[in-house]
Order: C-alpha cells, then structure tokens, then sequence
C-alpha cells in the first residue's frame, strides 16, 4: 500500500487517518479523501492534512487501497458510480453490514475485499478492531492492514458468523459503559462530589480495572475478590449489583440486539 483513499470522512474515519498519521504509519500526504459535503472536508484536509478529492471517482483513482467508509446505505449507489474504477484495487470495509460475502455480489473477482468492524475509542486509540475472517486481501497487504489499524487499538479475528455477536459487543459495548459511568458519577454527585470530578473518577476507575485485567490477563472474578475484604464495603455493593440484576442486565442488552 502506498497510498490510501477515504471514501467518506465522518466521525470514525476521521479518527483513523488522524491516528494513521499521528502514529506514523501514513504520511498525510499519502491519504485522500472524498465526502459530498466539500466545505466540511476542506475543513477536514486542513485538520488532518489529506487531500480532499472533487469526487468519489478521483478518490479511487488516487490510491491502491480504498476505506469504505459512507453510510450503509450509500455503498451500494457509491459503487454504481465508480464502477470499474475499483478493478485491481483493495477495499477495506468499515460499514455495518458490508461484510465479505455482500461484496462478492458487487465487486469483480480481481478487487480484494477485507470486512473491517471498528468502535468509537479508536478516536482515542483505544479502539477495537474486528477483521472477518474470509477476505482476500494478499497475504502481504493484510499484514499491513493489521499493522494499520493495531496502531488504534486491539485487532482481532473472527469467524464470519461470529461478526455480529463480536459488533454487539464492542459497537454497541461503549454506549452500555457509558451508562454504567454516567450512573456512579450520578452516586458521586449524590454524595457532594463535583459533576466533572465525579466523571474523572469513575472514567479512571473502569480504564484502570480495563487495563489491569487485559495486563494480568486475570479472570474477573479473581481481580473482583481481590478487591472484596470480608464483611467489607466493596462486598455489600457487590451484593447490591447481583440483587438488582446487574450481569442479566448485561446479557439481556446482547440479546436484544441479537434476537431482534
């Protein structure tokens, strides 16, 4: 890969070529991109110092390697338009939905497809990110595609039927923890602690406890006991969280998703 094209430049793809860039792994000056919206990604360019292209069609045929990165319901049009212009090249995936397979119904058998499922902390490159396991990028350029993205974050693989249940969970994942940290600063500020103290510290406290169990790689059960003294504070309020319900709480959020 040596040049690299945005087709889309919204939240999440920004986050990706400010890292790529921040981290080394891209010169700006290798990255391109297109968005409808002109004005907004001139804004863009400038922040991120890519070069904004006047049309989808240019952004392909700028680079060898091609981030899908519009709405879900855009690729389809986005792909009438470029046409053939994708012949050779590779695409990597970050829309929902836009697996593998789907491609293969679009695409001609020489453009190399790589399915890609990222999460919001990549803006802080904390992110997680999901390749599916079929694709058919060279053996070379996943390698490279991996490296990319490990720059943001954690990179994994799974199985094809395992995308949805492993989006659930680390697409929708940082909205769940969101509330869990909104509700004990809500206990903090209950207690007289300032609102945005009250953020730090709780943000802080499930970061930490993030970290330690991916270091240690302890179960989470054992880094729990570690904490719960007998007759101590911490074991009553984990007497409270079973009592209402809190691991069914958990599970019943992925189901909805699931069995919907």
């Amino acid at each position: 890969m040596t040049k690299l094209s945005f087709i889309g430049m919204g939240n999440m793809a920004q986050a990706l070529c400010s890292g790529f860039v921040k981290t080394g792994k891209l010169a700006a000056d290798s990255i391109f991109a297109y968005a409808p919206n002109q004005e907004k990604l001139s804004a863009n360019a400038l922040k991120f110092g890519f070069t904004p292209c006047k049309s989808v069609v240019d952004a392909v045929e700028a680079a060898d390697t091609i981030i899908m990165a519009c709405k879900p319901y855009q690729i389809e049009s986005v792909l009438k338009e470029i046409g053939d212009k994708l012949s050779g090249k590779a695409v990597i995936s970050i829309a929902l939905g836009w697996n593998f397979a789907k491609y293969s119904e679009f695409l001609a058998k020489d453009v190399r497809v790589q399915f890609v499922m990222p999460n919001t902390p990549a803006m802080v490159g904390e992110g997680v990110f999901l390749f599916e396991k079929s694709n058919s990028l060279s053996a070379e350029e996943r390698k490279e595609i991996w490296e990319l993205f490990a720059a943001l974050g954690l990179v994994e693989e799974l199985n094809d039927n395992l995308m949805g249940i492993g989006g659930a969970v680390t697409g929708c994942g940082p909205a769940f923890v969101d509330l869990f940290l909104e509700a004990y600063a809500d206990a903090a500020v209950k207690y007289g602690i300032p609102r945005s103290t009250a953020y730090k510290l709780v943000s802080q406290t499930v970061l930490g406890s993030a970290k330690l169990q991916l270091e240690t790689g302890e179960h989470p059960a054992v880094l729990k006991d570690n904490v719960c003294s007998p007759a101590g504070s911490t074991i009553r309020g984990v007497t409270a969280l079973e009592e209402n319900g809190l691991r069914n709480a958990c599970i019943k959020s992925i189901d909805s998703i699931m069995n919907r």
